[in-house]
């Protein structure tokens, strides 16, 4: 969509000035391969287009909007070590291409090199509010990242726990990264706080369809095994409705499935994927997207800005929940 299109150009250009392979070449490579897997690059671009809304010069904002892009990468690298993930956008991840200390010193980097690209930014007079909601959000995407990981041995999670978790691991990025345009730009704190509910609700509607590709996606689009969540006990909204829709012998199955690594893979994922649609949680999972959905509307309207530029978010936050990948 025009949206997405917009910059990718001006991005990509930006990219290929400052990812420069170099000595360490083992060091460097990684991080190059990791940025070409055919990323959609929806965090940074929606950073640009967002510092356009509110008057901003959109040159000016592309270290923040590559720092953004870097730093999710980074954290990509880490997860899917933590995960065991083989495949990353139909690809291998970089511990399996190179190794896990590669990963590890690679995706330190990266961090390191997304502080260095906000610093280019320093003279803004917004500078200590951006370093202020990128620190904030890097804190909570830790703290998710570890509740991910606490949840894959605990059989009674809640639902708002799962919400909480998804929301500081993946939507306060997507927030995060529209608050630091808006600041930026200079726009109101009224706009910056709507701008970012906006992103974080749309973001929590993201990680919702993520969940629900990730048991019912076709493995080509997806760019993934279907099925990988799992595999790694997470405890997806998906896994935590079903338990609660349930009968007694279906509750004690699941659970049971999800916590024997004797059982063959696929047949854990298909006894599993029968459980959810037995339940008809996809329906249930769909409902509350739609709801996060209308909640990121919500704060839209309220946004002064051009309805033009009103109307490309909404179909941006739409195309997000009607994605096949």
């Amino acid at each position: 969509m025009q949206i997405l299109k917009a910059y990718s150009e001006t991005l990509k250009t930006y990219f290929e000035q400052i990812l420069v392979t170099k000595d360490p070449v083992t060091l460097y490579e990684p991080i190059s391969y990791i940025m070409s897997l055919g990323a959609k690059r929806i965090r940074p671009l929606m950073l640009l287009h967002t510092h356009k809304i509110f008057g901003g010069d959109v040159k000016s904002v592309l270290p923040l909007a590559a720092a953004v892009e870097v730093f999710h990468n980074f954290t990509l690298m880490h997860d899917d070590i933590m995960d065991n993930a083989s495949m990353r956008r139909g690809h291998a991840t970089v511990h399996e291409k190179y190794d896990v200390n590669t990963a590890i010193l690679s995706g330190d980097l990266m961090l390191i090199q997304s502080y260095g690209l906000i610093s280019k930014c320093s003279d803004s007079p917004a500078y200590t509010d951006i370093m202020t909601t990128f620190n904030e959000m890097s804190v909570q995407l830790c703290e998710g990242q570890q509740l991910d990981v606490d949840f894959e041995s605990r059989d009674n999670v809640e639902i708002d726990e799962y919400i909480q978790m998804i929301t500081y691991k993946t939507s306060v990025l997507i927030a995060a990264a529209m608050k630091m345009a808006a600041q930026y730009a200079g726009a109101s704190q009224e706009d910056q706080e709507h701008i970012y509910q906006f992103g974080k609700n749309i973001g929590i509607a993201f990680q919702m369809q993520d969940d629900i590709l990730d048991s019912f996606g076709e493995k080509a689009a997806v760019g993934k095994r279907i099925g990988g969540d799992i595999l790694e006990g997470k405890k997806t909204y998906l896994y935590i409705k079903a338990l609660e829709l349930s009968d007694d012998n279906q509750k004690t199955k699941l659970i049971s499935l999800m916590n024997d690594p004797h059982i063959e893979d696929q047949r854990k994922i298909d006894d599993v994927l029968n459980i959810f649609k037995a339940t008809h949680v996809r329906v249930y999972a769909d409902q509350l997207k739609e709801a996060y959905r209308d909640l990121a509307f919500s704060h839209l309207a309220e946004l002064k800005i051009n309805e033009s530029d009103r109307v490309e978010l909404k179909e941006f936050g739409q195309y997000l929940l009607d994605r096949t990948v």
